[in-house]
């Protein structure tokens, strides 16, 4: 008997047993297969077993394009590599670079190739543990960050590293918990190690500006900051650059979450040594760096490049438990419309998170 696994080989002979005529069938001259008619049911079940499992996913196939330029396609079901699970997702967020990365601006870096199916924060179940995972089995909700350079979170089922994934609680939404890895990490380094700030009401209070404040990153920023009592004034939108310019000399920490404010509106306003924590880096604000420190002047622009830990994810899920943090959730699409989501991702105008949901 001959062991019909899934190979090239194996599928010619399917297909010529399918195909013939007769009750037999010789296979280059060496070997003969009798079967019967019923055979033919018999095999239905081989062919499924061998056929490639496939799954709904959106990705993009060139840089550019917009929400036009994803496409919905078939593509083989994740299978996990050491220290990696499985997740059937249940929920994803998306951040303005999803579709930056799109559009060509980190590129050469990102994404790692194309096609690309794009996100990176994601909530969902454990279905499968790959080799050396201790901390997850089956079964479990989990809110996990997805690789950059893959991506995969515009899909029914991911791949996340053991290293980037934490529990999610009852208590915490797959809606919520997918709102947290990228924007959610952002807010809490921009502040606890950016800014030096203690959430615990431990340190010295100070006064943080937040722009964007109703942005992803902006909203979880104003509520960490308020949890050590700081005095925090946020902004949105064009009332920016005239509220900055009102404020007075006296703010310690800005956390800039917007685009097309300059160094030069906030500088007049900061502190002594008061910082600019600048999470929306281009060439003006790298440009500043440079002059700042070559003035060694005491009030700073700090770009600021997420690192992100595991440990720190798992406390922003425990504030979100604990109902000390709120995921703002602006609207839900169904994977199947994730281009309505994406344009309105690109439109900029979003309060909170976009949630796109399988």
């Amino acid at each position: 008997m001959y062991d019909l696994e899934y190979n090239f080989y194996s599928i010619i002979v399917l297909w010529r047993v399918l195909n013939s005529a007769s009750h037999s069938i010789t296979i280059d001259g060496a070997a003969k297969i009798s079967f019967s008619p019923l055979s033919l049911i018999s095999l239905s079940p081989i062919m499924a077993a061998v056929a490639p499992k496939l799954m709904h996913a959106v990705q993009y196939n060139c840089y550019g394009g917009g929400a036009s330029g994803l496409k919905h396609v078939e593509v083989p079901f994740p299978t996990p590599k050491k220290d990696e699970v499985v997740l059937k997702l249940e929920a994803a967020s998306l951040n303005p670079s999803d579709w930056k990365i799109q559009k060509g601006i980190l590129w050469p870096v990102f994404p790692g190739k194309l096609p690309h199916i794009p996100v990176n924060d994601v909530s969902g179940e454990v279905i499968e543990a790959g080799q050396g995972v201790k901390k997850f089995k089956e079964g479990e909700k989990v809110v996990a960050l997805l690789n950059y350079f893959n991506g995969g979170g515009l899909a029914e089922y991911a791949v996340a590293s053991e290293r980037l994934t934490v529990a999610r609680p009852p208590e915490v939404s797959a809606a919520e918990g997918a709102g947290l890895p990228i924007a959610g990490l952002t807010a809490l380094q921009a502040l606890t190690q950016a800014a030096n700030i203690k959430l615990d009401g431990t340190g010295e209070l100070k006064n943080i500006l937040v722009t964007a404040a109703s942005g992803g990153v902006g909203h979880y920023a104003v509520q960490l900051a308020k949890l050590g009592n700081n005095h925090v004034t946020a902004t949105c939108g064009a009332r920016n650059i005239d509220l900055v310019k009102s404020l007075g000399a006296d703010e310690d920490a800005v956390i800039h979450c917007a685009t097309g404010t300059p160094w030069s509106s906030f500088e007049p306003n900061l502190s002594a040594e008061g910082k600019v924590i600048d999470i929306t880096i281009g060439p003006s604000a790298l440009l500043t760096l440079v002059l700042n420190t070559l003035t060694f002047s005491k009030k700073q622009l700090v770009p600021l490049l997420m690192n992100p830990k595991a440990e720190n994810l798992e406390y922003l899920v425990k504030l979100v438990k604990e109902g000390k943090l709120k995921t703002v959730i602006d609207s839900r699409h169904a994977l199947a419309n994730v281009e309505d989501a994406w344009g309105k991702s690109i439109d900029g105008h979003a309060i909170g998170k976009i949630i796109v949901e399988p």
